[in-house]
């Protein structure tokens, strides 16, 4: 019999089961939960990685956490460690001030400085960019150095340092909103530049060829005004260089959001050079220049000056009319020629200007000095633009207007001769014109060449047909105490009249009227009259109202009482009179009636005071 020994079977390792399911070794489980602890572990936990003025990283990085709870497995699925949940804590509050319900106030301070200084590049007045400014210290670090002292510059062509530190720092250049180039006689503290630009930042100013300076300061200001994109308005008043409106003009013809220009220089009513030439011909090449405008240009204003410098003997406006070809949206345009002191030169001739420019949005319109030799030329453009409500005329005594029905049917304020008014006010309209300013008229001037019935008395009839419609009326000059009152019968609701000056002359006034009682019964028949001016009714004394008469002469005290009853005469007449001339001439100053107290016993008081303009 044989004894066989049998091994001891080993003891079975630990399994752990999950219901049903076939039995997983322990070893096999933490390996593959430490596998899948660092194949969960898809973002970096530390909060400092992070950089709290970047929300797009911060939500991308929150969608990775947040994408990557469904795949966890077990009792870990849609859980998140503590690391991750102190991480999303963090990116929350990183985005939470840029998509929240109620945004941070110290958002914008966040956007980078670029954007900042985008921001501040849309604001043009110099008043909303202080407000911007003082919002905060870094608006303040943005606004000022880049921005407030370039929206406006003031200088002078000969300013190189001015021009070269514009052609080099292009970004502060396009801040630029308004140009005013002066004159080289013009005082020093007239000028207005940036104070980070040095009077010698460069030693460009000094040159040995002299009769090559013009030519250099043009260079450099034509060289700066391209980098000007963002310019608006542009003044030119250099009246004493050889450079002319004509060479600046090519360069402001790219700049596309101008809109105000302001012409002073004799040399523009002089006979173009080639560049006009070309650009009044036939060629292809002329055709296409004309093609470039200036879409946001409403204003344009070009005026001579007394200067004998620049002027010619045979002005001609030939130079502004190819200007002008280039602004086909004008609403405002002004064009004054004044004769130089020591010259006798004719006025220049607009025949070609009014018949063949057409602006169709134009709304203000003033030529003052200018002659026309045919007759049709006022009036067809004056018919042509219907929108004008603004208009002054000074085209010579001769002219004589014959305007077709329906003529200038939005007018509001015309400022001209006896003659065209009586031709404006007597054209027919099918709807009553809006008329309520008048301006420029001289009445008992030269009589009129018809027979029946003066040239006072036809304007004083055309004006009857408005009756209370006009409300203001300023005079070049009268005659006789019997043309106002005649004029007071014709227009009863004048609110502002202005007499201007007695007779033909430019004298100063004389001594106060003494017939103020006559005047104030003249004027009661304006019930509406609230300012008079022309005619000298106060004593001048050295106290500025009548309540001060301590220190007075017995002189001073005499005029004040004068005073006092020219004031009580004219507040009795004229129930509404509040200003009239203050004894000094041009001295900016009116005098102002005060009632006070109800009804007839109110006192009158009268006092002086600044106005204005």
């Amino acid at each position: 019999m044989s004894i066989t020994t049998m091994a001891r079977p080993e003891s079975p390792k630990l399994t752990l089961t999950r219901g049903k399911g076939p039995a997983v070794k322990a070893s096999t489980l933490k390996t593959r939960q430490a596998h899948h602890a660092r194949a969960t572990q898809v973002v970096d936990t530390k909060l400092s990685s992070y950089d709290r003025t970047d929300p797009f990283m911060a939500f991308n990085v929150l969608l990775k956490v947040l994408g990557s709870l469904p795949s966890r497995m077990g009792g870990c699925q849609y859980k998140l460690t503590p690391e991750e949940h102190k991480l999303s804590l963090h990116l929350l509050n990183i985005v939470e001030p840029f998509v929240g319900l109620a945004p941070s106030s110290r958002t914008i301070t966040r956007q980078p400085t670029e954007i900042l200084d985008s921001i501040a590049f849309h604001v043009d007045a110099k008043k909303d960019l202080l407000s911007l400014a003082l919002s905060c210290q870094r608006m303040h670090d943005i606004v000022f150095p880049r921005h407030m002292e370039y929206r406006h510059i003031r200088c002078k062509v000969s300013s190189l340092s001015v021009w070269n530190h514009l052609m080099v720092h292009r970004s502060l250049a396009r801040n630029v909103r308004r140009l005013e180039i002066l004159d080289e006689r013009a005082a020093s503290s007239e000028l207005l530049i940036p104070s980070d630009i040095l009077n010698s930042d460069t030693d460009m100013d000094s040159t040995d060829d002299e009769l090559g300076m013009h030519e250099k300061q043009e260079r450099f200001l034509v060289g700066a005004l391209g980098k000007m994109t963002s310019l608006h308005s542009f003044t030119w008043a250099c009246n004493h260089s050889p450079i002319s409106i004509d060479n600046v003009w090519p360069t402001l013809l790219k700049c596309h959001s101008l809109q105000e220009v302001d012409i002073s220089d004799n040399l523009a009513f002089s006979k173009g050079g080639e560049s006009t030439e070309s650009e009044s011909g036939s060629s292809t090449s002329s055709k296409a220049r004309r093609q470039i405008v200036l879409p946001d240009l409403k204003s344009v204003a070009v005026r001579s000056t007394k200067h004998a410098y620049g002027s010619t003997k045979l002005p001609v406006l030939s130079r502004i009319s190819g200007m002008l070809t280039h602004c086909p949206n004008l609403e405002t345009l002004d064009i004054a020629y004044s004769q130089a002191r020591n010259g006798s030169s004719p006025h220049p001739t607009a025949d070609e200007l009014l018949l063949y420019s057409c602006f169709p949005r134009l709304t203000s319109l003033t030529l003052t000095n200018l002659r026309c030799s045919i007759v049709d030329a006022p009036t067809t453009f004056l018919a042509a633009h219907t929108h004008l409500t603004h208009l002054r005329l000074d085209l010579g005594t001769s002219l004589r207007l014959t305007l077709p029905p329906n003529t200038l049917p939005h007018l509001r304020e015309l400022h001209c001769n006896r003659d065209v008014a009586t031709a404006v006010l007597s054209c027919p309209s099918d709807a009553p014109r809006p008329l309520d300013t008048l301006k420029g008229v001289r009445l008992a001037g030269p009589p009129a060449p018809c027979a029946g019935a003066s040239a006072d008395q036809l304007f004083l009839a055309s004006l009857r047909r408005y009756g209370t419609d006009v409300r203001r009326i300023e005079l070049a000059g009268w005659s006789e105490m019997e043309d106002i009152r005649r004029l007071a019968e014709s227009a009863p609701g004048l609110v502002w009249l202005d007499v201007g000056k007695k007779g033909q002359g430019q004298a100063s006034r004389g001594p106060p009227v003494s017939n103020a009682a006559e005047w104030a019964q003249l004027l009661a028949g304006l019930p509406e009259l609230t300012t008079f001016h022309g005619v000298r009714f106060f004593y001048e004394v050295s106290a500025t109202s009548s309540g001060t008469t301590a220190n007075l002469t017995m002189a001073d005290r005499s005029r004040v009482r004068k005073n006092d009853e020219v004031a009580g005469v004219l507040a009795w007449k004229c129930v509404k009179l509040r200003r009239v001339d203050h004894w000094e001439q041009g001295g900016g100053k009116v005098v102002v009636l005060l009632r006070d107290g109800p009804g007839e016993k109110r006192e009158v008081r009268w006092e002086v005071r600044r106005v204005k303009g």
